[in-house]
């Protein structure tokens, strides 16, 4: 079955320049670039080698936008499907459960390239003035107590009205502990840094680091993009900061469940044995007064941040004792949302 007209005209505007050459990024997809956002020196008491990768400057103001354009990614392998005539439904609709940053990075890469709009299940203590900037996007909303259970894909579909379509929340034929942040990682990891700092929310962004990681230090086939240091890399420790207070400041870090993580305990232990990371990585919970003294900091050197995105920060100076202060330390700043007007 061929593809309409506006089908067309939709798979000839997705433009991939490459899946891992370094000269031919993928991202952003207005004007690639690898690094695509940038990691300047930051200044921390106590410290002489701070650096910050700033996701901030990303179209919506979050990594989020990276996952946003794998998103487009997958309608155009399902255009190409249809091409060739191997599916004859019209393009699905894809569910998630959001609390907002990552549905408002897809909605507006999905409305961009003139995709099906985003069916978000949202909580019913979600802020309303949020939930009206989702719809106004053009995002279907669905409210549902989220602390109740933790939600299948299939219950995630049902409640999202949704039978046709796939739940992005759990989608492991995305891949997106290996895929969403792949670039992402290659720039953090060619900084060749001895401690990396990472907010942990739905856990998708430590997860695919370290996995990159993992496969750089057990290869000697490189991927392209890599370009940093493998002996330095195996002795990295990556700290995930995360937290299980449900009105910390941190609001995008908290959830009642997360039902679709890899990460536990064993896994990691996995991982520090293996020698595929540091001694020091783990996901440890943020104390809220480090929080304060994080968004202080970061506000002192005008960092564009929200709480969720410098918890990296928050705890690196709640670890302080522990870390040698002239390790080099890489802090992910996740970014801020910006919200339409």
């Amino acid at each position: 079955m061929s593809l309409s007209k506006s089908e067309e005209k939709i798979l000839e505007s997705i433009k991939i320049a490459s899946e891992n050459n370094p000269l031919k990024p993928e991202f952003p997809p207005d004007n690639p670039k690898f690094p695509a956002t940038p990691t300047f020196a930051i200044q921390v008491p106590g410290f002489t080698n701070v650096w910050l990768k700033d996701e901030s400057v990303n179209p919506t103001g979050t990594h989020k936008d990276r996952m946003a354009w794998e998103m487009v990614v997958t309608y155009r392998d399902f255009l190409m499907a249809k091409k060739r005539g191997q599916i004859t439904a019209s393009l699905p609709q894809l569910s998630i459960i959001s609390s907002g940053s990552a549905a408002i990075a897809i909605q507006t890469m999905l409305k961009k390239y003139h995709l099906p709009n985003l069916k978000v299940l949202i909580d019913v203590d979600m802020d309303p003035r949020l939930e009206e900037i989702l719809k106004n996007l053009g995002c279907e909303i669905f409210v549902t107590d989220l602390a109740k259970k933790p939600f299948s894909w299939k219950e995630i579909l049902i409640l999202t009205h949704n039978p046709d379509g796939f739940d992005i929340t759990s989608n492991e034929a995305l891949d997106p502990t290996t895929r969403f942040y792949d670039w992402m990682s290659y720039e953090i990891t060619n900084t060749s840094p001895d401690y990396v700092f990472i907010p942990f929310g739905t856990g998708n962004l430590y997860e695919n680091i370290l996995n990159i990681t993992k496969k750089e230090v057990t290869t000697e086939n490189h991927d392209p993009r890599f370009k940093g240091d493998v002996e330095k890399l195996k002795q990295c420790s990556f700290l995930g900061a995360t937290t299980n207070n449900p009105k910390s400041k941190a609001d995008k870090l908290y959830s009642p469940h997360l039902p679709f993580v890899h990460f536990d305990e064993q896994w990691i232990r996995f991982y520090r044995y293996g020698g595929y990371c540091g001694p020091k990585s783990d996901v440890k919970l943020i104390k809220e007064e480090y929080i304060d003294e994080a968004i202080q900091l970061a506000r002192q050197q005008n960092i564009n941040c929200e709480p969720s995105g410098i918890a990296g920060l928050a705890l690196m100076l709640q670890m302080k004792q522990e870390l040698p202060s002239k390790s080099k330390i890489l802090i992910v700043n996740t970014g801020k949302t910006k919200l339409p007007k």
